[in-house]
């Protein structure tokens, strides 16, 4: 006897339904982080404790080919004790691009500073040269450019308006990328880098400064560890009241060994670019991730932007995808637009002032970029990409 058929409950439903999610973001490991991580954790105590993070600083510094680098807690930490190296403090301004997380620009207010917002490129989406133009001012100390999505702004085009104002690179988004043969990470006076589990190189949490300058390593290495120098560490001699900003071993052995994969990383987020270039090259009005000559770009986040034609806002596209099992993260939101700086003047100004990156929010989205997403994934997302584009077809 055949008995009644079985139909799954809400929760079976919804379970099957998030595991066939395709996810936005997320890391490749494979058994030699677990491998280092387990070596850190049986011998990186006594006379050994912190030599994972020792080796990867040196490892880190070497692959950019920098003179100093100091690995962190996380990017803003980063970016963080870059800006108190650089003696920024009230009264100073400091520029930073609209398109960019909340984190790049936290920082200058942890030291007192006004962040002052620019618009972006239409191309690189990067910090405008024209726009920083019009920004700088007499109070203006310092220039923050973001390397976002895994591209690199038009460096000589910046340092030549700069003229002589210090530049901390927020390469956060761009591990492995190349301008004119140069890393990201090694075009200004400072670089930071993000390891968060979303990023290419991940320690899950994480990040590095780097400078070739040494009074600026001095500075650095003397605040991350509550005012101390490696000279006075055995006798807890403080000098000044600094910060607790030190990788732990664990998170700097696993790092080494994303490090030691860089190349196959890079290898991996190149393929999955490829893929979604192959598959959306006929669609008209759509732009991806900008490529251009002297330009290594890593591609993070695969970032599709739509022509103003469609009348397609991200947020709806969003939910559309979401419809079909697909992750996706809207383009970052101008940061003069946020409700975090709105007791900012400069947010008011920048607002009416930085068109191209309020425009660009508007209709672009970050498409799944995992590490571990496979071409039949990335068809799926491009299928449902198509058919939410298609004239006069709706998604159910």
């Amino acid at each position: 006897m055949i008995g009644p058929r079985t139909v799954p409950d809400v929760e079976e439903r919804a379970a099957l339904h998030e595991r066939d999610r395709i996810p936005v973001a997320g890391p490749w490991v494979t058994d030699l982080e677990v491998r280092y991580v387990a070596e850190a954790a049986a011998n990186d105590w006594y006379t050994h404790a912190g030599e994972s993070v020792g080796l990867f600083e040196r490892e880190f510094a070497d692959y950019l080919g920098t003179e100093f680098a100091a690995a962190v807690p996380h990017c803003t930490s980063a970016l963080h004790l870059a800006m108190l190296a650089l003696g920024l403090g009230p009264g100073d301004e400091v520029i930073v691009p609209e398109s960019t997380w909340v984190a790049t620009a936290a920082p200058v207010t942890y030291v007192g500073a006004t962040p002052v917002f620019a618009d972006i490129d239409a191309e690189t989406w990067c910090l405008s040269p024209d726009s920083l133009a019009r920004c700088i001012t007499s109070r203006t100390a310092a220039i923050v450019t973001v390397d976002l999505y895994g591209g690199i702004p038009d460096m000589a085009a910046v340092r030549s308006v700069a003229a002589g104002i210090p530049i901390i690179e927020d390469a956060a988004q761009a591990i492995g990328g190349k301008l004119n043969g140069r890393f990201a990470g090694a075009l200004g006076d400072i670089g930071t880098f993000s390891f968060h589990g979303t990023k290419t190189l991940t320690t899950g949490e994480g990040g590095m400064v780097v400078t070739d300058r040494s009074d600026l390593a001095e500075r650095i290495q003397r605040l991350r560890d509550h005012g101390r120098t490696p000279a006075d560490h055995r006798f807890f001699t403080t000098e000044e009241l600094g910060f607790k900003y030190k990788m732990s071993s664990l998170q700097a052995a696993f790092g080494r060994a994303q490090l030691a994969r860089i190349d196959e990383l890079l290898d991996k987020k190149r393929q999955i670019f490829e893929w979604y270039e192959e598959r959306l090259a006929d669609v008209p009005g759509l732009e991806l991730n900008h490529r251009r000559n002297g330009l290594t770009n890593t591609f993070w986040m695969v970032t599709a932007v739509l022509h103003p034609d469609y009348r397609l806002r991200a947020r709806r596209m969003m939910e559309l995808f979401d419809l079909h099992s697909v992750d996706t993260r809207p383009f970052l939101p101008p940061l003069s637009s946020l409700p975090a700086f709105a007791g900012y003047h400069t947010a008011a100004t920048a607002a009416r002032r930085n068109k191209t990156a309020y425009d660009i929010a508007l209709r672009s989205i970050n498409l799944p970029s995992a590490l571990m997403l496979t071409e039949a994934q990335v068809d799926r997302v491009c299928d449902v990409l198509h058919t939410i584009l298609r004239p006069g077809k709706e998604l159910s």
